[in-house]
């Protein structure tokens, strides 16, 4: 009990302000997810929700007595998003270790999935923020919007294998990170500076190990009345 008060409560004096200790945790554990993620590990899903569980309590700050925190509802909304989406991703992922190899084995999307997610992305965007607008969301509200569709977009894709994923992430670094920065989220902004790195990285290591993949060759037992 003691060391939830504490997590609660611990701050990191960073000049003149300070990070919240949950945030920065929560962030390390969402690192550790992305490297498990990007070597198709199981295990990086169930590390990816623990991290979800405190970036909520952060981006919720009015609700956890951080008076002087912005709310992001597209951000905390995510995180929730998050932790549902894992456990799909969780159980797709362990069954498909049991029926043998990898975790998961990449796959491009098809075209009309492609175009599919691009749509998801933009109309999504488009019909919550109005929605985020509404309920007391941080300016620009369309950004937090934006973040939220794209993060449960790529979450879904990396469920799916699909190798597209990681570029899914770029764009919603792309506008998270000047959100988070005017936001005062300053852990979380420098880190998904690291992640748009990192996501760049996972796509390349992803479409190699599509490339490297051994076609399937089915074995067929020879027709015996072929060789009369």
């Amino acid at each position: 009990m003691d060391f939830l008060r504490w997590l609660f409560e611990a701050q990191v004096p960073v000049g003149s302000s300070s990070l919240l200790v949950r945030e920065v945790v929560g962030n390390v554990f969402g690192l550790l997810s992305a490297l498990g993620g990007m070597r198709r590990k199981v295990w990086a899903w169930p590390v990816g929700i623990i991290g979800n569980a405190l970036l909520l309590t952060v981006f919720l700050g009015s609700l956890f007595g951080d008076a002087d925190s912005a709310t992001l509802l597209g951000q905390a909304g995510r995180q929730i998003m998050f932790i549902a989406v894992s456990v799909y991703g969780w159980r797709r992922w362990q069954q498909s270790r049991n029926d043998g190899g990898t975790a998961v084995t990449p796959q491009w999307a098809s075209g009309k999935e492609r175009l599919g997610l691009v749509a998801a992305l933009l109309i999504g965007t488009v019909a919550l923020t109005p929605v985020f607008a509404r309920l007391g969301s941080y300016e620009p509200v369309w950004a937090d919007a934006w973040t939220f569709v794209g993060s449960l977009l790529a979450t879904y894709g990396m469920a799916k294998g699909w190798v597209e994923f990681w570029l899914i992430w770029v764009a919603v670094d792309i506008v998270g990170v000047p959100l988070l920065f005017s936001a005062g989220y300053y852990a979380t902004a420098f880190m998904y500076v690291f992640y748009g790195i990192f996501t760049l990285i996972g796509f390349f290591v992803w479409a190699k190990a599509k490339k490297d993949e051994k076609p399937e060759v089915e074995t067929v037992m020879p027709d015996p009345r072929v060789m009369r």
